[in-house]
């Protein structure tokens, strides 16, 4: 167990790192992270910031020789960073695990070789590959294998669509090539494993995207129980398989009644923002816990129900700042902004979290504050 004052170190400065290294330094615990943008969100509450680039051997040597646990809070650090880190210091996740949830071919091989139902894809790194990417019946969408989130990267096809001439478009790099299924609803399990195998999962979510951006998330997931526990089930199969330590988030598509593992997160996740207003211990406070060999905290709902909405930087003028009176009036709803100094169209700027007697009103107002704050 690593207890405070040690420190934490943390690759990757936006607002996810931002929110796990307040929770560390609320418990006592140092902080350092590594980010080259120097008005990173992390970075301004972190006891250090190293503004490097992600391999830099000083700052990696540095992270080495002061933290007790270096973790990271995006999927694409580079590999040789964390090998280096490992030889010298505890990495959590591991290298091994973020490197399968950071290449998407990697990931639905792995997912595939434990027995975790996944949608009909396949892989397309040579040309000799077109044919069987090709053969998927029905529509498409076509990913990089690496570095696309929230859309980008991704080209959707329908039927008979040119797998080919979409490759050349995303640079004829390796790519995944998946059938785009039914979908009756869109889910989320975030959950956490330490070193010893103890495991803890949040309530399903249930998540809308808009333009391949998570828009909004509610909890509990209006789903069957059974299904409920199933998506929880998977999420801690694969959790096990990876040996995995920290905060995992785990996609799920439901299509015509089955579930189907759509991506992984080997960080604290979007849809699990909500956990810093309605839960027993919220997603971030966890990996802290998760990480350091601490005692799993209680992941149940505080309220009988929880959306969250996100905030892009469409919603802020040119020139100013929204105004936020419409939220800040409401006593159920609580604003989330994550300092970031710039604003743009599509940017993660903040959210909002609404609790609320039943899923879908908690939904419902979430959208309305949100949609009062633009025409504010």
């Amino acid at each position: 167990m690593v207890g405070p004052p040690a420190t934490i170190g943390m690759l990757g400065g936006g607002q996810l790192g931002r929110y796990a290294l307040i929770a560390a330094r609320i418990a006592g615990y140092r902080t350092i992270v590594c980010d080259p943008d120097p008005a990173a969100p992390a970075g301004r509450v972190a006891d250090v910031h190293l503004v490097t680039a992600y391999d830099d051997p000083e700052s990696l040597d540095r992270l080495a020789a002061e933290c007790a646990v270096v973790t990271t809070e995006f999927e694409n650090p580079p590999a040789t960073a964390l090998e280096r880190l490992a030889a010298d210091t505890v990495v959590a996740p591991s290298a091994a695990a973020v490197a399968v949830a950071q290449d998407r071919i990697a990931e639905k091989t792995f997912l595939a070789e434990h027995g975790i139902p996944v949608a009909p894809w396949a892989p397309l790194v040579v040309d000799g590959d077109l044919a069987r990417a090709a053969a998927l019946d029905g529509p498409v969408i076509v990913k990089s294998a690496r570095l696309g989130y929230d859309g980008k990267g991704q080209i959707a096809l329908n039927d008979g669509g040119d797998v080919a001439a979409a490759w050349r478009e995303l640079g004829g790099a390796a790519c995944v090539v998946e059938r785009r299924v039914p979908l009756d609803v869109e889910l989320s399990v975030v959950c956490a494993r330490s070193a010893d195998g103890a495991f803890v999962a949040y309530p399903v979510a249930e998540n809308e995207h808009r333009d391949g951006i998570l828009d909004l998330t509610i909890v509990p997931a209006r789903i069957e129980p059974e299904l409920a526990e199933a998506a929880t089930g998977l999420a801690e199969s694969i959790a096990s398989a990876l040996d995995y330590v920290g905060v995992l988030a785990v996609e799920i598509f439901v299509s015509d009644g089955e579930l189907l593992v759509n991506e992984l997160a080997p960080r604290p996740h979007n849809s699990g923002h909500w956990t810093l207003d309605a839960a027993g211990i919220d997603q971030f406070a966890l990996q802290i816990r998760a990480i350091t060999g601490s005692a799993l905290g209680g992941t149940t709902l505080t309220a009988p129900a929880v959306a969250m909405v996100n905030l892009l930087g469409d919603l802020w003028p040119d020139g100013g700042d929204p105004d936020w009176s419409p939220v800040l009036g409401e006593p159920a709803a609580r604003l989330h902004l994550y300092g970031k100094s710039a604003a743009r169209r599509g940017r993660k700027m903040g959210h909002v979290t609404v609790v609320a007697d039943d899923p879908t009103a908690a939904g419902i107002q979430a959208r309305a504050l949100r949609a009062a704050v633009a025409s504010a």
